[in-house]
Formats: C-alpha cells, structure tokens, sequence
C-alpha cells in the first residue's frame, strides 16, 4: 500500500512543483478514517507559508488524475490538511497473487541496497557454558542478522572473544587445581576460581589424553595447591598454558554446539588478541598520547575523557600492565569500520552500558563516527514458574545453563520467548506457560496457524480437490467477505513490517505482526468454508480454489516470518 501511495503522491507533487525528500505515510488511529493517512500538505504548507488544507485539496485533485479509482476508493481531507486514504479489493487482491508468485521470497527487499553491517553478538569468552543471559542475547543478534538480510543489507556475524587475558589465566589455573585434585591432592578450591562441575570434567580428559600427566607438573610451581599469582600482565606463566589451552578449546565446541542447537552459527571469530599481535593496542594509545588524549599516572595509563565531555578520566592499562576493556574494545570497533562496514550492531548485555560511552568517545577522538555503532542492549532474564524464580539443574555450573533451558523446554520456545518482548526490558521466563502444548503457549498459537492451513491442504488432497498453483489460474475477485479482505490487507502488510522491524532492530514487533495475521487467519477459518462442509451450503469450485490461495498466503507469510525468528514452520501439530 505504502509503495503504491508513494509512487504516485510522488508524481502528483513534482507535477505541482513541490519537493518529493518526505513522503510520510502511517496508519491511522482509527479504522473509519481509512487505511493510510499523509502529513505531507502539512509538512509543506508551513515551509511555504500557504493554507494546508488547500494544499492538501491541490494534491487530491493531481491525485486523482493518475490513481486507479478500483484501487484507492476515497480520498478525504480531514482536520488541518491530513489526507486519509482507502483502498479497495482490487489492491489486496493483486498482491495476494504477488505472495504467491514470491512464496519463501515474498518479504525480501532491497532496502537496504547491498550496504555492509556487522552484527556483534554472543561474544562470551571461552570460560564456561553459556547462560540464559548469553541465549537471548544469541537470539536476539541472530534475529536481527536475518532481519536485516532480509530487507537487503550485506550482513555479517561475528563473534569477539578473548583468550589472552587475566579471566583465562584464573580458567587455566582453575583447570590446574581440578587436576591436582583428580590426582589426589585435597585442599580448598578457591572461591573466585571457576566452580563447575566441567572444571573437573575437562581436568580428567586432560590427564587422560596426555601420555605422561606427571609432564604437567614438572614446573615446581605448577604443583602448589593455591591460586597463582598473577602480579604483572606479562609474568610467563608457561606451565598455565596446557590446561588453559585444552580448556579453551573443549568450552569453545561447547558453545558452537550449544548455539547450533538454536540454529545460530557465525561468519567470523575475532580474537582480541590479533588486536596485539597486529600492533592496533599500541597504535590506539599512540594516537591518543598524540592528541593529549592519553597520560601516565601512578604507574597507569589513563584516558583524558573530561577533555570529551565526560564526567572523569579512566584508566586504560592498570599498573599491572593489563588493559582494561575499554582499550581493546576502542581498538576493536575501529578495526570493524576499518573494515569497511558501514554499520555496526553491538548486541551486548547490559553490564556493558558503563563503558560503551566511554568505547565511543574513544573511536571519536580516533577520528571514526560513533553514531556508525549502536548499541542493542539486552536485559536480564530470570527463569520462573508460577511467580516463583526456579534452580534448574547446574551440575555443569553454578547457574542456570542455556543448554539446561533448551532441554527442559525445546529451541523453538526458547527463541520465541526470548524474542517477544523489548529486548531493553528485563523478562521473565515462564517455564509453566513455555511447556504447555496448546495454543495458550504464543509460540504454538502461531505455529498451529500453520499446520492448520497444511491440514487444509491435506484434506483437499484426499478430496480430489487439485489446488491450483498458478495465481493466473485464480480469480481472486471472490475474496469479497470482510475476514477474506482483512486478512489479505494483514499479508500484504508483511514486507513493510520486515523493513520496518529491521530498521528499528527491534525482533518483537514481528511477533505482533505474526500474531496478527494468525488471529485474522482463524478468523477467516471460522467463518468462510475453504472446502466445501456441508451440502445446503455449495461452495463454488473457483471460490474454493480462491480461498485455498489465500490459506496458502497466509502459510507463506508465516513460515517466511518463522525463518526469520528462526523457529519451525511445523505442518502438523
């Protein structure tokens, strides 16, 4: 509807000398003033200084030259200069054959013209399972990856981790004190060590792979039961490295495998070390010091934010010689626009909403454009049942696992709850609502809308009914009732809602949409026979094989919205 109205709102403007820059178009409040409403006139009136309503009257009037009559039904001028809009049948069912003909493309765009966005997300570093809170920022960056793919953007996955600092040194050592105690050795674990139970487990498949364990403990130091000191950034820890390197790589598969499981892979792993390696940390500092940006003081080195705007400076390396996150993170981002992406999502948890000015202001001084990064933050889950917060099991760690979460209740329903509310908002998972099998779980409701439309069509196989697949063979001028024509107002709406939902990366909105065309689904069910029920009331083959089409409309446009919340489109239930 939109790219109709825009087109020729276009032309009747141009053909009135106005500027065509904004068109705006959005749905009215209410439903008996039509089905789009513009505040262009408005909009120009007051930069021109002329009466809008009668702005508005000249652009009704050009209108009403070029639009097809059957298409757009009424035009009205209501209140200072707002033009409400109405269309009939004709539009709806035309593009009912465009859904058709496009099936599992219908919805794809070219919005976004090609342009190369990085979508950052999961990004935990390889020192235990994920959590529920890793999960839905998972989902949420993969959804909104595919929503953006979607509507025409050159998008890529990536995931950042580190495997150089001080948290895979305590990993390391961690694994080492397992070992000890696999061996025999009994004293207290430390506390601020990882806890969980596949410290132990990957202790033992360390002894058990090596063909000389005691080779692991050669270094005195190795076989003190304490913590090891880590004074200094860059103190050669060497005996660390065999226990963090098989720590590494065990939880890293682990967390591919986890992800698979919801469907979720990425194109790139960038290591935070290459940020060493290749000189970009020194280079940052540098650059800074260059810019009176960056200073020496009691042995650390800080960053001079109040010359940004900031409340206080902050510490970039610690005398310890370690960076703090902001170093590496200021490095990282310019490397991505360096890179050449135009846009950089950064889905992260809201631990991180401290230091993501601070990240900002840094790749500003560096003379990069931060509103190029936004940040999409994702808020705390809680898992509850009844009101009540649940202890799942966590014999693999002493939290709730995303693993535990899919086990109990299955990879559908964990991305769909993560992704129906804000990804801002703090949610509660319900586990007595995510198991329930009936359409009172939001996931099945929409996904039974689905199957239903496969039962349809198994029935009318078993009927003799050929479904006719060639929209040119349907006169879908039948698809008169008020539900019919609801429904297929509610299809068409489907390819604006994915650009719209993908510029405001905001996955829940889909949800709505979905839940609407499910709701308008049932309701033509209800109340219009697809196939022929009783025999006092004959349904014409055409009208049949009319509204066959649009239940397999329907069934396109959902499964197209599933693939992009990444959920199945099952055909029986």
């Amino acid at each position: 509807m939109k790219a109709y109205l825009t087109d020729h709102l276009t032309a009747a403007l141009r053909s009135l000398e106005l500027p065509t820059d904004v068109i705006p178009l959005e749905l009215p409040k209410l439903a008996a003033h039509g089905d789009l409403a513009t505040t262009v006139a408005l909009a120009l009136a007051k930069a021109r200084r002329e009466n809008p309503r009668a702005l508005a009257e000249k652009l009704v009037k050009a209108l009403g030259h070029t639009v097809d009559p059957e298409i757009v039904t009424r035009m009205e001028i209501a209140g200072p200069g707002f033009i409400n809009f109405t269309f009939g049948p004709k539009l709806f069912q035309q593009r009912l054959g465009e859904i058709l003909t496009s099936g599992d493309g219908f919805g794809r765009q070219s919005a976004g013209s090609g342009e190369k966005v990085q979508v950052e997300f999961v990004s935990a570093n390889p020192t235990g399972p994920l959590t529920v809170g890793h999960g839905r920022g998972a989902v949420i960056g993969d959804t909104v990856a595919n929503l953006l793919t979607w509507a025409g953007h050159d998008v890529t996955r990536e995931y950042y981790f580190n495997n150089a600092g001080r948290q895979m040194r305590v990993l390391g050592d961690s694994v080492r004190l397992r070992a000890l105690q696999v061996r025999g050795a009994e004293f207290e674990f430390p506390e601020g060590y990882y806890q969980g139970e596949y410290i132990t487990d990957i202790a033992r498949d360390l002894l058990d792979t090596t063909p000389d364990p005691d080779s692991l403990f050669t270094d005195p130091a190795s076989t003190r039961p304490e913590p090891v000191s880590f004074e200094r950034w860059d103190e050669g820890l060497g005996f660390l490295e065999p226990f963090k390197e098989i720590a590494e790589r065990t939880i890293f598969a682990d967390i591919q495998r986890t992800l698979s499981r919801l469907g979720i892979g990425h194109d790139v792993y960038f290591n935070e070390d290459d940020l060493y390696r290749s000189g970009d940390i020194e280079e940052v500092i540098a650059t800074l010091r260059a810019k009176d940006l960056a200073y020496d003081k009691d042995g650390a080195v800080f960053f001079r934010l109040t010359e940004l705007g900031r409340d206080e400076d902050k510490v970039l390396v610690k005398r310890t010689g370690e960076p703090t996150y902001r170093l590496p993170d200021i490095a990282y981002h310019r490397n991505k626009l360096r890179r050449g992406f135009t846009r950089v999502i950064d889905v992260l948890g809201s631990d991180h909403v401290a230091t993501f000015p601070d990240v900002m202001a840094g790749l500003g001084a560096m003379g990069y454009d931060p509103s190029a990064v936004r940040l999409l933050m994702n808020q705390f889950v809680t898992i509850t049942r009844d009101g009540e917060i649940v202890k799942m099991s966590t014999r693999r760690a002493n939290y709730v696992t995303l693993d535990e979460l899919i086990d109990e209740v299955g990879g559908d329903v964990v991305r769909f709850f993560f992704l129906m509310r804000s990804s801002s908002t703090q949610m509660n998972f319900d586990l007595g609502l995510a198991k329930q099998e009936g359409e009172e779980n939001p996931v099945f409701y929409l996904q039974y809308a689905h199957a239903r439309v496969a039962s349809v069509e198994r029935m009318a196989a078993e009927r003799g009914v050929a479904i006719r697949t060639d929209p040119g063979q349907i006169d879908f001028s039948l698809l008169v009732q008020p539900t019919e024509l609801s429904l297929i107002k509610t299809l068409t709406e489907f390819a604006e809602t994915v650009v719209s939902c993908a510029e405001s990366m905001e996955p829940h909105r889909l949800i709505v949409y979905l839940n609407s065309v499910a709701t308008h689904f049932h309701g033509f069910y209800h109340h219009c026979d697809i196939l022929p029920r009783r025999e006092e009331q004959p349904v014409s083959p055409e009208l049949t094989q009319a509204r066959l089409a649009l239940a397999r409309g329907a069934k396109a446009v959902l499964a197209n919205g599933f693939a992009i919340l990444g959920i199945s489109a099952p055909d029986r239930m």
